[in-house]
């Protein structure tokens, strides 16, 4: 008898996850994966510098 051990959770989310972005980036030249991943690096900063900004004033 087999035991199947179960991916942890983390695992899971962090496959999914580059699931998703494989799919976003399909077909894209690395030119537009470096303007792709530049933009949503900007984006990161923007939210994390208006959490900051929210818990500065909280």
């Amino acid at each position: 008898m087999t035991t199947m051990i179960r991916e942890p959770e983390c695992v899971m989310l962090k496959r999914r996850g580059a699931e998703h972005v494989a799919k976003l980036i399909a077909g894209m030249s690395l030119q537009e994966q470096l303007e792709f991943w530049r933009k949503r690096t900007q984006d990161m900063l923007a939210r994390q510098e208006k959490s900051l900004q929210h818990k500065a004033a909280a």
